[in-house]
This record gives C-alpha cells, sequence and structure tokens, in this order.
C-alpha cells in the first residue's frame, strides 16, 4: 500500500492553507488531536460492539469516518465507514476483524501523517 492509498495530499495541502505562516503549527496542532482522539474512538468501538450497542458502534464509526476525512486518512475513512454502514444493516455481529483493520489502518495512517508535518 502506497502513502497515496493512505494520505489524500490534497486534505493536507488544504489544512496547511488555513494557515500558510506558521509553517506547519496549526496541522500538528489538529493532526495531535486526531492521534489522541481515535484511539478512544477505537476503544469505544470495541466496548459498543461488547455492549451490542448498535448506536453508540454508528455513533463511534461515524466520529471515525468524519475525523479521518478532516485529515485525508483515507484508508482509515473507507474502513470507518463500512463498519457504519455494516452496523446499520446487520448490527455489531462480525465487526471484530473490521476493528483490527481499522486499527492497524489507524497505525499506518498516524505513520504517514507524521512524516508529512514539517519541522517547526
Amino acid at each position: 500500500m502506497t502513502n497515496k492509498d493512505i494520505i489524500d495530499q490534497d486534505a493536507i495541502e488544504n489544512l496547511r492553507a488555513l494557515n500558510p505562516d506558521d509553517g506547519d503549527v496549526f496541522l500538528k496542532e489538529i493532526l495531535d488531536i486526531f492521534f489522541d482522539d481515535t484511539p478512544m474512538r477505537i476503544a469505544d468501538l470495541r466496548a459498543q460492539r461488547a455492549a451490542g450497542d448498535a448506536a453508540g458502534f454508528i455513533r463511534a464509526a461515524h466520529s471515525i469516518k468524519g475525523s479521518s476525512s478532516n485529515v485525508g486518512a483515507k484508508e482509515l475513512r473507507a474502513l470507518a465507514e463500512r463498519l457504519e454502514h455494516h452496523c446499520r444493516n446487520h448490527g455489531t455481529e462480525g465487526t471484530a476483524q473490521d476493528i483490527n483493520d481499522l486499527e492497524s489502518a489507524f497505525a499506518r495512517a498516524k505513520e504517514t501523517l507524521q512524516r508529512l508535518i514539517k519541522p517547526v
């Protein structure tokens, strides 16, 4: 899998354009929030799955989908969307491997995004 499959570079450039005079300070702040928040959302997915709470599961998947889209994490966004749609149609059953895949996609996105931040 290439970086292009993992991250939408245009999304990164759009974030940089929001504050072009600060180097990557703003981008780093946004990514730090994403890096801190996403593991909590993944843990929430696991908890909602264990509880059989489809509504909570859908909310957590939707949250990951949105934040991933904001930072251009294409692979992660697609997996979160798949989980959201699966749960809407079939409940939380059969989602354990997809959550594991989502967690791996987050690790790849985080690694790739960290390499894109210019030193400040």
